[in-house]
């Protein structure tokens, strides 16, 4: 008779004491009950870079941020957006959320280095930090992907939650501020 694959039961709870919301008592996967929560506005924005070598900044900036693709900026902003509304069906115990708002702005800082920026809201009764840090990683991987023929040392860098409100934790500098 075979043995049951199930893991040994594990501590749903983090070494501070903080629970583990997608763990249950029982030790195994789970997606959080929202539905007693209330619906507010939820916000998040995340923020990541892309690092070009100079030869290869100078030419994207010469060529308008165009690449034999495309436009890469605004090709960018399409997939990152995309993400955004199919984090749910990426990321295991994500909710499909009715996104009401994402914004994602790309910008050089300095002369080789791009800051990608999604914002994303809504109202409901779950936050959307994973689609803004979804979104942002896809818009950066998609710049890797339409660059890469120019250079395969571009380097995506620092993924992060740069702020999130409305729901039990609010997050500003990629700090709890409650």
């Amino acid at each position: 008779m075979a043995r049951s694959s199930r893991p040994p039961r594990a501590s749903a709870k983090s070494p501070t004491g903080t629970r583990l919301t997608h763990v249950g008592e029982d030790g195994r996967p789970r997606m959080v009950d929202v539905g007693a929560k209330p619906a507010t506005r939820r916000e998040a924005v995340a923020e990541v870079r892309v690092r070009f070598p100079a030869d290869v900044a100078a030419t994207l900036r010469a060529q308008d941020l165009r690449s034999a693709k495309g436009p890469v900026v605004d090709t960018a902003i399409i997939a990152g957006t995309m993400a955004v509304k199919r984090t749910h069906e990426l990321i295991p115990f994500c909710h499909p959320l009715p996104i009401e708002q994402c914004r994602i702005d790309i910008a050089f800082v300095g002369a080789a280095e791009l800051v990608i920026r999604c914002s994303v809201a809504l109202t409901h009764r779950t936050g959307v930090e994973m689609e803004a840090l979804t979104g942002a990683s896809v818009a950066a991987l998609t710049v890797y992907d339409m660059c890469k023929a120019l250079s395969h040392e571009i380097v995506i860098d620092g993924l992060h939650l740069v702020t999130k409100s409305g729901g039990k934790r609010a997050i500003r500098k990629g700090r709890v501020v409650e």
